[in-house]
């Protein structure tokens, strides 16, 4: 575009030099504001009530501002108030049934009006403005501006006074309690995982479609959900096998409108006999609306796990590139002796029964397999609420996300044992490593989402991002999804990691990532996946404290392994801090604990940002513009 043809079209938003000049005045001032909070979070997997409680309390954060501004107030009236802004609807429940409540009303409104002041007050207020909820914006603008004129003062009460008589302080409570969250929280950043294990995925994609600033970095389970809604077997066959595991069936019928009916029949009609006690669900959250019966769960969780092994193998087949055949097994297996020969090696195996597996053709689907699967890719490819999902996931998303000097990416950059970045084969004779290999891949997610397909394994490469032995996303050798199930010996459920989670102790290697990516001054790796072992005494600090894990074992199954509910990292204008998150945080009105790990060398502002850059272009154009207008003058 020619310098002239840019002037005319950035002159219809400013149309003469006093507003263009005032409007560089705006941006320089916000310049000068300190940056906004960021707020890292990874592995959400499912656990809807402990990520949207954390992030209520931007974690632990508002607590502690509560503190520092009623620190004359009891522990207890200081924890109801954080509670208020958690769950202001099960306090707001409580308390009207208690006498006082209009009374208790009008305190809490002081006090929150207070805390959302300390929240907003290092953004303008034109950015505040954007953040307060339609229906009460003026009155909740007049109350946070307000000031100590004596004259003013009877005005302030006032309006608090004729919400309480109008029946309306209960819906502003909401309302405010709501914002001082949003206010708390100016970037939020998902590091992967949003799906699978926990009962909600589905709760937290709501939540965060409605959420400012949001971004994803996607992991591999995201990525697993990606294909199954395009209709990939071996996709659908994983997120239901994950599903039924952790006995998740709220989430599929009702969340999704997955239709369950014809696989239950299909599990019924081939394993009526059959135990299947090697598939019993794990049993964390029970389900409200769509109960399963434990024996029933158990089949359909073995019907589904052997179509994946069949659609597994014949995917490998179609790709031998991607060097998944350690865990191709259905052809190892000795039906007459009752084992399976893996590494060399014969296993007896824990469960015999097979009657839908051929051992002349193994990995051929049944008919009535192949019709099962047709209605099930039906069922996912047609759910509208999947489809909102992951669509919000790819707009918001990417493989991986450089931001204000931070890497951002889920799992790992495959690496070499001598610490060189891994060449990857991904077909036609190309090998790529490092960045080149995550921008393939970030190109290709997009290219075949967006593509269509309608055979069984459209997006093939979603399936190996999802578990390939050189997927960044998963970061492991192989998966042993079979030998879990069918051979006791634990030697063969070993899975190795790349060689980057060994590496990544050297602040060097840290460094060089940091480079590959064009981070040249200072800035950290941000990743999650692998859970952090707290109680052995695992750091999520690593790399010299160049790179923080924030997984810490959200999900409940973790948590008897790590100890705790997780970490995530917060990051704002004076320090990085992480905050570990204890095991039924909501359920205890627990603040997690917060560890400052390195303060900045200056109290960063938004000029030092990205969108500092963005604004301070914006204003080099501005004064293009006002030189032009002088010129037409001239």
């Amino acid at each position: 575009m020619s310098d002239k043809r840019f002037m005319s079209l950035l002159s219809k938003e400013y149309p003469d030099v006093k507003s263009a000049a005032v409007e560089i005045i705006n941006l320089s001032a916000i310049l000068s504001l300190p940056k906004g909070t960021e707020y890292f979070f990874s592995d959400l997997h499912g656990e809807h009530e402990a990520f949207i409680y954390m992030l209520k309390g931007a974690s632990g954060v508002i607590k502690e501002k509560i503190d520092w501004l009623f620190y004359k107030n009891s522990m207890s009236e200081r924890e109801e108030l954080a509670q208020l802004v958690y769950y202001p609807e099960k306090l707001l429940a409580e308390k009207r049934e208690q006498p006082g409540f209009e009374d208790w009303c009008r305190k809490v409104i002081f006090q929150l009006i207070a805390v959302c002041k300390d929240t907003s007050n290092k953004y303008t207020r034109s950015k505040v403005r954007k953040k307060l909820p339609k229906g009460f914006a003026y009155i909740m603008d007049e109350l946070l501006h307000a000031d100590d004129e004596a004259n003013k003062a009877h005005y302030y009460t006032q309006i608090i006074n004729t919400l309480i008589e109008t029946g309306m302080a209960e819906s502003f409570i909401k309302e405010l309690s709501g914002t001082i969250s949003r206010l708390a929280v100016d970037r939020l950043h998902i590091v992967g995982d949003v799906f699978d294990r926990g009962p909600h995925p589905d709760y937290i994609m709501d939540y965060l479609i409605s959420y400012d600033n949001v971004d994803f970095q996607w992991g591999n389970h995201d990525i697993n959900w990606m294909g199954a809604s395009l209709g990939n077997w071996a996709c659908i066959a994983n997120v239901l096998r994950i599903s039924f595991a952790y006995n998740n069936f709220d989430m599929l019928e009702i969340g999704y409108g997955i239709n369950l009916r014809p696989l239950s029949s299909f599990a019924i009609q081939t394993y009526g006999d059959d135990e299947c006690s090697c598939f019993a669900p794990k049993v964390f959250d029970k389900n409200k609306f769509d109960p399963i019966d434990m024996k029933l769960a158990a089949k359909m969780h073995k019907a589904i796990s052997i179509i994946q092994f069949k659609a597994e193998a014949q995917l490998a087949a179609l790709h031998p590139e991607y060097n998944v055949d350690a865990r191709i097994l259905l052809d190892k297996i000795d039906f007459k002796k009752g084992t399976v020969r893996i590494g060399g090696k014969d296993y007896p195996l824990r469960d015999t029964n097979f009657p839908t597996v051929d051992p002349k053709d193994p990995f051929a689907f049944t008919d009535d397999e192949n019709d099962l699967m047709e209605r099930m890719a039906a069922s996912f490819t047609s759910s509208k609420r999947l489809r909102s999902h992951i669509e919000f996931l790819l707009t918001h998303g990417s493989l991986y996300k450089v931001f204000n000097n931070n890497l951002l990416y889920h799992g790992c950059i495959p690496m070499t044992e001598n610490g060189e970045f891994a060449k990857v084969d991904v077909g036609g004779g190309v090998a790529l490593s490092g960045k080149e290999y995550f921008d393939y891949l970030d190109r290709e997610v997009r290219r075949i989402y967006y593509g269509g397909g309608n055979d069984k394994f459209v997006g093939h490469l979603l399936w190996y991002l999802w578990s390939g032995g050189k997927s960044p996303l998963f970061g492991k050798n192989t998966i042993t999804t079979f030998q879990r199930f069918f051979v006791e010996d634990k030697e063969t459920h070993k899975e190795m990691t790349d060689p980057y989670y060994r590496l990544i102790a050297d602040k060097e290697i840290c460094r060089k990532i940091l480079n590959e990516f064009e981070i040249f001054d200072g800035g950290h790796i941000i990743n999650g996946h692998v859970p952090v072992k707290t109680k052995l005494g695992e750091s999520p600090v690593k790399g010299g404290g160049l790179l923080y894990v924030i997984d810490g074992g959200m999900a409940k199954s973790y948590q008897s392994t790590t100890g705790i509910a997780g970490y995530t990292l917060i990051y704002n204008s004076r320090y990085y801090a992480i905050a570990q998150h204890k095991q039924g945080e909501q359920m205890n009105n627990a603040a997690p604990t917060i560890q400052i790990v390195e303060y900045t060398n200056k109290r960063v502002t938004v000029e030092d940002t990205d969108t500092g850059a963005e604004l301070k272009a914006q204003i080099e154009e501005l004064k293009e513009l006002i030189n032009y207008y002088k010129s037409l003058q001239c």
